[in-house]
């Protein structure tokens, strides 16, 4: 099979299909149902008017456009793509041009400045205009968050020649983005991405984000199915064998999905667009769908049932006619009003489905399976540390990167571990961990005395780090109101010195209410504000959240307390772990 098929058939194994028909599909606790749409989902296609199911966008020249009787009142991002095609500095080579201007040059013109500020973003890369001033951040695409040492080595090459300003995260959608990038550096860069099989391309602003799936994909003896495939054949198709593809460049707003292969729902599904979730139906391998999850700083909401089942061979006929809906019907105004969910409760679940159904190619799809494949009653396994493979002989280890952070010898180190112990490969998660697959069982005592996994990352983190997650912060972001990174780490390091927790308690920060961190997921969350402090002095602060889940009882944190100054979180987590977690207060020996 080519690596551009769209197609796949995976036969199931017959015990799984028997486990599947005992085991009828559990209901997702959801807010909205198929049948009876919620308040915001008052419409069905019956009720919404022929022109408002009039695609808002044309092709022209190859690309993508917005009508003119549709660019009434749409917000800044739309009229700078209208102003001039973001691809085209792809399709048309205009990063190299617009590499060999200078800074200065290009913000004399609002065109050339919204190129370096808004556009390239399509290139995956991001200005740091407020803190790294002229330095870029840079965006890949890694399906599955599955990296070779080969590439790992070329991108610790690019950061190294940046010094101090270069560095690399492990991101919370399983991918690398690199931090120091110049403008006259980016060709050169694109074209060594290439020649280790990566690509940068559609990886910000309206485009579909890393395809997420399983970071044991193929190695977990207890997997529903390899991820692997499928989330190649969404990245694929999306970014047309990273060349770009035009179809899916101008969308209302970014979109996220994920191939879910595991019970314990690593790839996190209720948070994205279009979640694929494992299923029989008549003793054929497929997935039901779930739609519209997303998170925003006026809005977050969890994705909700399709009413939907594909056969596995099936995911990118869905996945496009899904995609087009949205890029053909959804509003392009207030950005905070812009994701797919908002037109999904325009349109109403059945309404929306309907405008998908007429952009397949058959123009039929199924309603969903009852035959679920994932376990509701599932207790969700650690991956740090040593654990077997599903191959005989092979283990993998989970390695612990405190809030996802490295430096290029981190890198270059971690590429020859992946060589010397095991197959030249790395797996990245959500939670901005790396894994080690393939380890022959018989090298596992040498790779755990490597100096990197008992200095830098360790296969065995404190019970308070390991669920630890930071998005980037006011270190490089200029969204972020407050330092994340170190203070995420400074603030459960003090914790851990003041309780004892018998099971990880998974903390996520996130420096504003665009909420990349994922607060929301959380355990407890915190997401940046100012506040004021005792003497009401203006201050760094967070919101501080409570009771995200993630897995088969899924539900979204809440506000557990407003504005709390940086300085008093400590002592509030240590009252929160002790409440709510069963924390303990330790033993301080004191001094003689």
């Amino acid at each position: 099979m080519s690596s551009s098929s769209s197609s796949l058939r995976f036969i199931l194994p017959t015990s799984q299909i028997q486990s599947s028909n005992r085991r009828k599909s559990r209901s997702l606790t959801i807010t909205q149902t198929l049948t009876t749409p919620s308040s915001s989902s008052t419409t069905t296609t019956d009720g919404v008017g022929e022109s408002r199911l009039e695609p808002r966008v044309e092709k022209k020249d190859g690309y993508w456009i917005l009508k003119e009787k549709f660019r009434q009142g749409i917000n800044p991002s739309e009229k700078i793509k209208i102003e001039r095609e973001p691809m085209k500095l792809v399709v048309e080579d205009g990063i190299k041009e617009l590499s060999q201007i200078s800074l200065e040059e290009l913000e004399k013109s609002k065109s050339t400045k919204d190129d370096v500020d808004v556009r390239l973003k399509w290139l995956g890369l991001f200005h740091r205009r407020k803190h790294q001033y002229g330095r870029f951040m840079m965006r890949l695409k890694l399906p599955n968050g599955v990296t070779t040492s080969e590439q790992t080595r070329y991108l610790a090459s690019v950061i190294k020649k940046y010094g101090k300003d270069g560095c690399a995260d492990v991101t919370t959608r399983q991918n690398w983005q690199i931090r120091g990038v110049e403008l006259p550096d980016v060709p050169e860069i694109m074209e060594g991405l290439l020649s280790v099989g990566l690509t940068s391309l559609q990886s910000g602003m309206d485009n579909v984000r890393n395809a997420v799936g399983s970071p044991l994909a193929g190695i977990d003896p207890l997997e529903i199915v390899d991820t692997r495939p499928y989330t190649n054949l969404l990245s694929q198709f999306i970014t047309d064998n990273s060349r770009g593809n035009l179809d899916f460049t101008n969308l209302p707003r970014k979109w996220n999905v994920a191939v879910v292969g595991t019970h314990d729902l690593y790839e996190h599904p209720h948070i994205n667009d279009l979640a694929y979730m494992p299923a029989t139906k008549n003793g054929r391998f497929g997935f039901n769908l779930l739609v519209g999850g997303f998170f925003s700083p006026k809005r977050c909401a969890e994705a909700i049932p399709l009413d939907a089942w594909v056969p596995a061979d099936d995911i990118i006929p869905v996945c496009k006619a899904i995609l087009e809906a949205y890029r053909d019907l959804g509003t392009r105004g207030n950005r905070q009003k812009t994701r797919m969910m908002w037109l999904i409760d325009e349109l109403g679940v059945e309404g929306f489905r309907s405008e998908v159904v007429k952009r397949l190619p058959q123009q039929e799809l199924e309603r969903s399976s009852e035959e679920d494949l994932v376990q509701a009653q599932w207790e969700r396994r650690d991956y740090f540390g040593v654990h077997p493979q599903k191959q005989e002989g092979l283990s993998f280890v989970g390695l612990h990167v405190p809030v996802g952070r490295l430096q290029a010898d981190d890198m270059f180190e971690l590429a020859r571990l992946a060589d010397e112990y095991g197959s030249s490969e790395l797996r990245l998660t959500v939670e901005q961990n790396i894994i080690i697959p393939n380890i022959e069982n018989s090298k596992i005592e040498k790779l755990l005395n490597e100096p990197l996994l008992k200095d830098r990352f360790s296969p065995e983190p404190p019970i308070l780090m390991k669920g630890l997650v930071a998005c980037t912060g006011n270190q490089f972001c200029g969204q972020a109101i407050i330092e994340t990174k170190a203070r995420a780490l400074q603030v459960a390091e003090e914790v851990h010195k003041l309780v004892e927790v018998t099971k990880p308690v998974r903390m996520h920060w996130t420096g504003c209410p665009n909420t990349c961190g994922q607060v929301q997921v959380a355990d407890i969350g915190f997401m940046g504000c100012m506040a004021r402090d005792e003497n009401g002095k203006i201050c760094e602060g967070a919101d501080v959240y409570l009771g995200g889940r993630i897995g088969s009882d899924s539900h979204l944190a809440e506000v557990y307390k407003k504005a709390v100054p940086v300085k008093n979180l400590v002592p509030l987590v240590v009252d929160i772990l002790k409440e709510k977690f069963g924390a303990v207060p330790r033993e301080i020996e004191e001094e003689d």
